[in-house]
């Protein structure tokens, strides 16, 4: 071996020997040398999509989900850890019109340049199982399950309101909406209905809530982040409340009542209806509409409402507007008339797109009314409080301190009391009634996008839309298409749009329409278990890794282990389990949710470095190109330009972005320093799930530290070569040899402990104790001396490995472990040896009349009195009792003796 550490030849060695020896290919009846079935882990982290680099997020990411395997398969389990590509969606559309280059060949180049990148890192993923979600043989089977949710009726066409760039002849998604205007065009945006499918993710609202809500749940997820489920607990938004309508005589044209004269709001707040002051309605709403016919105030307001965003999170943070219509409904208990009005915040989609103004107890009311002095009128108290109309209380909302007040029959009535009274008298009524409602809406699936799954569907003038024949499936997307800008290019391609109708044979027209995206990385982890299968979507290989394992097999329902960005914690994830209940009732899976457990790994963060450029605009700083200037407190408060000293703005940290100049190209680092100083450093610097502020320092201090195991290796390398079937009985040992093995039994059993937990950061510390201990013992050459050495650092190479896998596989070769014990990858996991713990002499602290001053050693079976003796007769006690006597001994057992005098 060579006496210094090469980073590029150990890597390049290491990958060799995995690649000729086919090392993470994995198969579902593993067996352990005795012949018996090992147990299945499932372990996944979130596939990457395909944008041509790999990030130090990505880095991350995947050397949490390696250690985890690579650990897991030297304690005896069969490990899955897959990899694919979340291939189709937007970015390659753009890139396309950018570079003049089909969406296709962006994407699979791309991929294999990322492919490359992951395999420089080391990690352990079977290749074989590899998907792209852009490949016919994987998106034949979104298509697939549409058209059995559409045979269900899980999935339906419906019409759906979409932003609609005029230039462009093409829908944009709402981040590509800047001020009203198309993006690419800068045309004014208009919205626009248009036909498209929805999936019912609705009919299954109560499900996906309980496994995030309720721990008496048999599927409820105890393995993931309690952050994580409130999130996917408050998207689902379960609300108990009143559904009820305020009668109206406002009629069309034709004399016909709108919406047969009712306007209906749902409230979770029913105690406050006699404080009702106003109605708002959606700007699609039908009284909306009516309204504008005779009012051009109203018209042009909802013109302008047609520019903004449609997103329910868009119109959360969007300042609040309205107009009031000439309009009044009636109130169903006071019978007072009530003026509608129009409001930018009422979504049309969310219950009957319109809501009870109630301005004192709402905090969003109260402040549209502020705006267009409405009137305020109280209709809750609390104990203590005085309502003021002039600024927001939080206790104005506070459903469970207040009781009703001036609301008549209400009056001393508690929230709930309050409510029941109400939803009983609107009843009598005939006008309402009790009803849950939900935040979750159906998910539209159908994207006006070119990049993406065909929606199998065949649009034909006689028969209407006609499913296509499961045997013509997949709908091939054609590759060559460059988009313009003008619309989908599938509408431009013939050989696609045209085809005869399956049911009548007159010529018909492929829906343009693709999926969304999200469709593709809902079911990608079960593909992996049988990617290869032609005849079915998920076959045995899913059974048996996203099952609880067969007969003699251990391991969990669905996924052990899940991991990704907490930036995925909503959608994808709510997504995913959906698609897994939607497949488990269509019998094609036994499991109702897809991850046990799921970590959400924490962002790598660098410092940000600014300044305005005379124009304007911001111009952004590398770190390495800036001086910090710090406080007296040490704390940086500015940078100053390494070029011409110049001020820079210090912006704090942040997450890393090329746009911000403050990325890392973990190529660059790999080139520097080798994958496995990467590794090391990502997994050493925070846990896992907490972010890591990116530090070059460390960075630098990671490969030392590696240069330190090297330098070991190649110092001790002919004692350890001998020394890998040594006498490590105690009794063979002297003294220091004992002190070493007890400090690395005791390392390992943390080690241990913290790889259970997935506490990387404190494994690698424990590493590096380790390798601390070692360089600190002075062996005396004997062959006890030289076999303790050995089996200190085949520990600390069996502990390090997950994290730096190229270094230790060259080291355990090179030193004779992987003749003696077997390659590195499948050696067994140490054990600790609790013989190596026992002590033979125990130090206990020294006080005299209660000041520590020292300490002694006892032997570890000594009894009181022996331990007393020892304390007598040490040179501390003659030292500090300055001659007077004993009064008494107190020993506590295993730490201290205190001398009283």
């Amino acid at each position: 071996m060579n006496e210094k550490y090469s980073p590029a030849e150990v890597e390049s060695a290491a990958h060799a020997h995995w690649t000729a020896s086919d090392a993470y290919r994995v198969h579902e009846d593993a067996r352990d040398a005795a012949g018996q079935l090992r147990p299945k882990f499932y372990a996944c982290s979130m596939l990457p999509y395909p944008s041509g680099k790999l990030h130090m997020g990505h880095v991350r990411n995947y050397t949490i989900n390696d250690m985890l395997a690579r650990q897991l398969r030297m304690k005896g389990w069969n490990v899955l850890m897959p990899m694919g590509w979340d291939a189709f969606g937007l970015p390659a559309e753009n890139a396309a019109m950018k570079n003049q280059v089909p969406p296709a060949a962006w994407t699979y180049s791309n991929i294999a340049h990322m492919k490359g990148q992951m395999q420089a890192m080391g990690l352990a993923i079977d290749w074989s199982r590899e998907v792209a979600t852009c490949k016919p043989d994987y998106y034949k089977w979104n298509q697939w399950l549409f058209l059995k949710m559409l045979e269900k009726g899980i999935a339906e066409r419906r019409t759906q309101v979409v932003n609609w760039d005029p230039v462009d002849q093409t829908v944009l998604a709402n981040e590509q909406v800047i001020d009203g205007r198309g993006w690419r065009s800068g045309a004014p945006v208009e919205k626009r209905e248009i036909p498209g499918y929805y999936l019912k993710i609705t009919d299954y609202a109560e499900e996906l809530l309980s496994a995030v809500a309720n721990p008496e749940d048999p599927h409820y997820l105890s393995g993931w982040p309690e952050r994580v489920r409130l999130m996917q607990e408050n998207w689902i938004g379960k609300s108990a409340g009143v559904r009820f309508a305020f009668p109206h005589q406002i009629r069309e044209a034709s004399g016909t009542l709108i919406q047969d004269g009712k306007l209906f709001v749902f409230t979770t707040r029913a105690d406050t209806i006699m404080g009702v002051t106003f109605c708002a309605v959606a700007p699609e709403h039908p009284l909306a509409a009516h309204a504008a016919a005779s009012q051009p105030e109203v018209a042009a307001f909802i013109a302008e409402c047609a520019q903004g965003g449609t997103t329910e999170a868009e119109i959360a943070t969007q300042e609040k507007k309205g107009v009031r219509t000439n309009l009044l409904v009636t109130h169903p208990l006071t019978g007072a008339q009530v003026p509608v009005w129009v409001g930018n915040y009422v979504l049309m989609s969310y219950g009957d797109g319109a809501v009870m103004g109630v301005p004192a107890h709402d905090e969003r009311d109260f402040a549209f009314a502020l705006k267009y002095g409405i009137e305020i009128k109280q209709v809750v108290a609390v104990e203590g409080e005085t309502f003021s109309t002039a600024a927001w209380a939080d206790s104005y909302g506070d459903k469970q301190r207040g009781v009703c007040v001036h609301s008549g029959v209400l009056d001393g009535l508690s929230h709930k009391a309050a409510v029941d009274q109400v939803a009983e008298l609107l009843a009598a009524k005939g006008l309402g009634e009790k009803k849950t409602t939900w935040r979750l809406r159906d998910w539209g699936v159908s994207r006006q996008r070119y990049w993406g799954t065909p929606i199998p569907i065949i649009h034909c003038e006689a028969c209407g839309p006609v499913p296509v024949p499961e045997k013509d499936l997949p709908v091939v997307l054609p590759e060559d298409c460059i988009p313009d800008g003008s619309g989908n290019p599938l509408n431009k391609s013939a050989a696609f749009l045209n085809v005869d109708c399956p049911c009548c044979g007159k010529p018909a027209r492929r829906e343009t329409d693709t999926m969304d995206t999200f469709v593709d990385s809902s079911w990608y982890y079960m593909r992996y278990c049988d990617p290869t299968n032609p005849e079915a979507m998920v076959a045995g290989g899913t059974q048996y890794w996203m099952g609880a394992g067969s007969e003699g097999r251990a391991g969990t329902p669905g996924m052990d282990q899940y991991i990704g960005g907490i930036e995925h914690a909503i959608l994808h994830l709510l997504y995913a389990r959906f698609w897994t209940k939607v497949m488990r009732d269509l019998g094609l899976v036994t499991i109702s949710e897809p991850f046990t457990r799921l970590l959400t790994q924490g962002m790598v963060l660098n410092h940000i470095y600014s300044r305005r450029t005379d124009k304007g605009g911001i111009e952004y700083f590398w770190p390495h190109e800036v001086e910090n200037v710090l406080d007296a407190g040490g704390k940086t408060i500015g940078a100053t330009l390494k070029s011409d000293g110049s001020a820079v703005d210090y912006g704090g940290i942040g997450t890393m972005s090329k746009s911000k100049n403050n990325g890392i190209d973990p190529q660059a680092l790999i080139d520097q320093y080798g994958a496995d100083t990467a590794r090391l450093f990502v997994m050493f610097a925070s846990p896992p799930e907490q972010t890591l502020e990116w530090n070059d320092a460390a960075v630098e201090g990671a490969h030392r530290f590696l240069k330190r195991v090297w330098g070991f290796g190649a110092k001790h390398r002919e004692a350890l070569q001998r020394a890998t079937a040594g006498d490590l009985s105690q009794a063979a040992l002297r003294a220091d040899a004992k002190a070493l093995r007890r400090e690395v039994h005791l390392v390992l059993r943390q080690m241990s402990h913290d790889y259970e937990r997935m506490q990387y950061n404190t494994v690698v510390s424990g590493c590096m104790k380790l390798l601390n201990a070692l360089e600190g013992h002075k062996p005396d050459g004997s062959e006890g001396d030289a076999a303790v050495l050995c089996e200190g650092f085949s520990v600390l190479l069996r502990a390090l490995y997950p994290a730096c896998p190229h270094i230790t596989h060259g080291l355990w070769a090179d030193l004779g472990f992987a003749a003696a014990v077997g390659d590195l990858l499948d050696a067994p996991w140490p054990a600790v040896d609790e013989a190596a713990l026992v002590q033979d002499e125990i130090e206990l602290v020294l006080q005299i009349s209660g000041k520590t001053r020292g300490a002694v050693k006892v032997p570890a079976g000594a009894d009181k009195a022996a331990i007393e003796a020892a304390a007598l007769a040490s040179a501390e006690f003659a030292k500090f009792s300055e001659g007077k006597p004993a009064k008494k001994v107190i020993v506590v057992p295993g730490r201290l003796v205190n001398v009283v005098v």
